[in-house]
């Protein structure tokens, strides 16, 4: 079978090229994002998913409030980047192209009792974020909910796959474990907006809802680098 090389693990392999010649040295700090992405002619989300690849794989370091540093670990050479899945920014980049318009559909077509157990998941939500190893299995629950009142199969296992692709990534889980760590959780009130737009079955609320839902999610992420490079 032939496959692709995933853009961020190439752009990854290029930044540790320039670590192995020495261009930048271990302890030294990398460029803001912004700035490599225009050196390397690539979007800022590339650039975080090669982050995360070059962090897993022990070559960087991302201090909070900081910077982005070379590791001093030694033997740098012989540690070996692996694709390791679909990067959490391609997932959120294709989510926010998907599910608003699923979300408005949903509005049409969802049911009472559906609305009445999206209400439910976000109790089990709340709960949820009470504990301290907090998962995100209501979150995903609930959007795939939301999938299933569209009564559209094909959406529905759309946005299945989706949620197994960052469910089965080492690289989206590496990284959504560490911005857990930093405090960034799902958003508890953006989900009381959608669930609310549902019930009044309105499908231009629902999709502006969802949308802002997952234009917060992709900032919230975003900002554990933004804080960090720029």
């Amino acid at each position: 079978m032939i496959t692709t090389q995933r853009l961020y693990i190439k752009i990854a392999e290029q930044l540790r090229a320039l670590i192995e010649k020495g261009v930048y040295q271990p302890g030294d700090r990398f460029p803001a994002e912004r700035a490599l992405a225009e050196k390397l002619g690539v979007s800022r989300p590339t650039i975080r998913e090669a982050m995360i690849a070059l962090e897993i794989s022990g070559i960087i370091e991302i201090r909070t409030g900081s910077g982005i540093y070379v590791s001093d670990k030694p033997n740098l050479p012989a540690l070996k980047l692996t694709d390791s899945g679909i990067g959490p920014f391609e997932i959120l980049e294709m989510r926010g192209a998907l599910e608003p318009e699923i979300c408005a559909l949903a509005a049409q077509r969802i049911t009472d009792e559906q609305i009445q157990r999206l209400n439910q998941i976000i109790e089990a939500m709340q709960e949820e974020e009470k504990q301290p190893d907090a998962s995100e299995k209501a979150d995903g629950e609930f959007h795939m909910l939301i999938a299933e009142a569209s009564q559209n199969s094909a959406m529905y296992h759309c946005v299945k796959w989706l949620w197994d692709l960052r469910n089965q990534s080492v690289l989206s889980d590496a990284f959504l474990k560490k911005i857990r760590e930093e405090g960034v959780h799902p958003s508890i009130e953006d989900h009381k907006h959608i669930a609310k737009a549902l019930a009044q079955r309105n499908p231009e609320m629902a999709r502006q809802a969802m949308k802002n839902h997952l234009d917060n999610a992709t900032a919230n992420a975003a900002g554990h680098f933004e804080k960090n490079t720029e």
